[in-house]
């Protein structure tokens, strides 16, 4: 052997461990680890509610049984998390996350502080959720869309990364609502609980089934108005009330918030780092299937009143692609309608 050959071997030698390390059997990579799921919201919520309910299922199917910890992380409208995910969180299978479904479109439209690419994401699957709401408090005398077309009506909101900014400042530029977001709360319970105080007035970006299961009595006793719902059909239970993109009064108006409201088909979608071993992820997709139809997991979701209506990693993958990958005369247009009002957020 010359000294000439020695770096190929040394380069040899090094992709074959790379290849083994690779190769390790996925219950011995997992035996006696701990995995962390990331929530992009505050503690209490439904996102937290659920990861907690994931987490107590998931080490039944994945090979090593590993445990799983909640490590809540809000900020930004749901983007830092997703930050984290994609540019900090370890690659080898033991973070995962769920985060708010507008992620994609908050890429497409806002960018502010975006560092990821929800393309490359590598997504688990999804727990389901039912269309989103933008509500009012009953007490603020705001009882329908036409009073947000009348007079200024404070909304609540996150950061601009999420559906609490997004679909209020959407109507506002291209409907010409009145909605006056108000960004600077850490979570979406904590705009729930100033609507109640009068520090706001609306909320936008709430799930339904989410609503009824964390404050029940809010639609039993008709405390807040549903004003609007996000999604692509209407919900059975709310056959009055109109989808946003039904608002549109004109075809490009609702071209434009049908691509606004694309990223709700998304559901409640977990993650994984992008660059993470493929057959770890397929470990991840097909334990999140198998949880999905455990008839455990699905009673107990039920008793909390969960969002349930589960999609593959591969299928919400899609739904972010085809978001992200939309017409470019159609984004353009749909960014130059929310862009404008960023600036006069609060």
């Amino acid at each position: 052997m010359t000294f000439s050959s020695l770096p190929g071997l040394i380069a040899f030698a090094a992709l074959v461990c790379a290849a083994q390390a690779r190769a390790e059997p996925i219950e011995d990579f997992y035996k006696g680890k701990t995995v962390t799921i990331i929530t992009s919201t505050g503690a209490g919520g439904a996102y937290d509610l659920a990861a907690r309910t994931l987490g107590r299922y998931l080490p039944k199917y994945l090979p090593g049984a590993p445990q799983f910890v909640v490590k809540n992380m809000p900020g930004g409208g749901h983007v830092v998390a997703t930050n984290y995910m994609y540019t900090s969180a370890p690659k080898d299978g033991t973070f995962i996350a769920t985060v708010n479904n507008a992620i994609p479109m908050t890429q497409v439209l806002d960018g502010k502080g975006v560092r990821f690419d929800a393309r490359r994401i590598a997504w688990i699957g999804s727990m389901g959720i039912s269309n989103l709401l933008t509500v009012a408090w009953a007490a603020s005398g705001v009882k329908s869309m036409d009073d947000a077309f009348a007079r200024e009506v404070t909304a609540g909101a996150t950061g601009t990364g999420s559906g609490t900014f997004l679909y209020p400042t959407a109507m506002n530029m291209i409907l010409g609502t009145k909605f006056k977001v108000v960004l600077g709360y850490a979570s979406s319970a904590e705009v729930d609980l100033a609507m109640t105080r009068g520090e706001v007035v609306a909320r936008g970006g709430a799930s339904y089934r989410s609503f009824l299961a964390e404050r029940p009595e809010w639609i039993k006793d008709h405390l807040v108005n549903i004003l609007v719902q996000v999604g692509a059909t209407r919900d059975p239970d709310l056959p009055d009330v109109p989808l946003m993109h039904e608002l549109g009064k004109t075809p490009e108006q609702q071209r434009l918030l049908r691509l606004i409201s694309s990223s709700v088909a998304m559901g409640r979608p977990f993650l994984a780092p992008p660059e993470i071993p493929t057959d770890r992820l397929a470990a991840l997709r097909r334990a999140f299937d198998a949880v999905m139809k455990d008839t455990d997991f699905i009673a107990e979701a039920r008793k909390l009143e969960l969002d349930l209506n589960p999609a593959t990693g591969a299928e919400i993958a899609e739904v972010a692609r085809d978001t992200i990958d939309a017409p470019p005369d159609l984004i353009e247009k749909a960014r130059a309608a929310i862009e404008p009002a960023g600036g006069k957020s609060e």
